[in-house]
């Protein structure tokens, strides 16, 4: 019973492509009413019929929970005839049922959930065919049963999605105004304090909160940008820019982080590689990267960048580093998503960094690819020629 109630269809309008189903039922076998009947624990729903005046009726009066045990097509050519049905009360008053077949509706996961049925107030006899034809008929019930299940579970779930989607947009206004705002206005106050020079002395207190003061407002600003709707798309490239440039613009930003490593990245580069781009934007996006593989490298294991321009303008990250599993792949590219290791050892950052570089590559019309080695990470950016 607990499979039927998953269907959802118990004490709900009929679903029309059910009566639909009935109606060509009837037609088919040339009967007055069809249903098809789902059975509940002490009483029989008609989910989908024709020539029916009740939504139910108890199990003391139906047809159909002899089908169910049996999983076996039913027919009963004269109920008056039958000892199991002579006496029940659709036969001996309203709808004065006399012939009677059914079909269980069996679900793909070998749930018998009801019965198509087709009835008549006059006996009469089918042949093998047509009891065929019932099974079939019982079989799409059970196909369109289980898409009207699925369909309210999407909706169920749509509903869902969009409450976290509210819910998410609402942590990020609230990050944006609650933490942004002040840290802001704080970092002002740090900066006229440390032009007085009566204060000095204390400007080594004063840089360090300025410092910290400016590492948080990166961070929402990080938070805000992997959290962009995605109806607002980035800008495109605005001009033309030297490839080379916007990685050493990428090293500049990684210089807190290269700095904790006895050798820095092995950067490799050719000819000028020309590429349409906005360069502050095109450099975080490589930024993004390069602080992943120094994060998840050991300092002892080496980096290299690479650029060129074959087949089209590339930058290449290659590390030696901890290596992404297989499993985990696909979901890189997911806002905050953070694997396994990240997770055990505290790996510094909230998951969105490659989704941040993805969103930037793509608005250049380029791409981004991550695959695994068996001795690391590799991460490539593809991007179109300039003109």
């Amino acid at each position: 019973m607990t499979a039927l109630h998953s269907y959802g269809v118990l004490d709900r309008p009929r679903p029309a492509v059910l009566d639909d189903l009935t109606r060509l039922a009837a037609s088919m076998f040339d009967t007055p009413m069809a249903a098809v009947t789902l059975v509940d624990r002490d009483r029989q729903w008609f989910a989908g019929s024709v020539g029916l005046d009740d939504e139910q009726t108890s199990l003391d009066r139906s047809f159909c929970k002899h089908v169910i045990p049996a999983r076996a097509p039913l027919v009963v050519p004269n109920a008056t005839l039958d000892p199991r049905f002579a006496s029940v009360p659709t036969v001996t008053g309203a709808p004065n049922i006399r012939f009677y077949a059914g079909a269980p509706i069996i679900d793909a996961d070998g749930h018998t959930l009801g019965v198509m049925c087709v009835i008549d107030d006059r006996p009469r006899v089918i042949h093998d065919r047509q009891v065929e034809n019932l099974v079939t008929l019982a079989g799409q019930a059970a196909v369109h049963l289980t898409s009207i299940r699925d369909r309210m579970r999407m909706a169920d779930l749509g509903d869902e999605l969009s409450r976290a989607v509210r819910r998410e947009d609402d942590l990020v206004s609230a990050i944006s105004h609650e933490l942004r705002t002040p840290v802001t206005a704080i970092q002002g106050y740090l900066e006229i304090l440390g032009d007085q020079e009566e204060l000095a002395a204390y400007r080594r207190l004063i840089e360090p909160i300025h410092r910290n003061g400016e590492r948080l407002v990166r961070m929402v600003d990080h938070l805000l940008a992997g959290t962009r709707p995605g109806e607002a798309p980035l800008p495109p490239p605005v001009g033309r820019v030297e490839l080379d440039t916007v990685v050493q613009g990428a090293f500049q930003s990684c210089r807190p982080l290269i700095a904790l490593r006895p050798e820095p990245p092995r950067l490799h580069t050719g000819a000028a590689v020309p590429v349409r781009a906005d360069l502050p934007r095109l450099a975080d996006a490589i930024t993004q990267v390069l602080r992943n593989a120094l994060l998840f490298t050991p300092a002892d294991r080496p980096i290299t960048v690479r650029t060129g321009a074959t087949p089209q303008p590339y930058v290449e990250i290659a590390d030696a580093g901890v290596g992404i599993p297989e499993h985990e792949l696909p979901y890189v590219f997911d806002r905050f998503y953070r694997g396994r290791h990240a997770r055990d050892q505290a790996v510094p950052g909230v998951g969105l960094g490659l989704t941040i570089a993805r969103d930037i590559v793509e608005s250049h019309r380029g791409t981004l690819t991550v695959t695994g080695t068996p001795s690391g990470t590799v991460a490539r950016i593809m991007l179109p020629a300039a003109g």
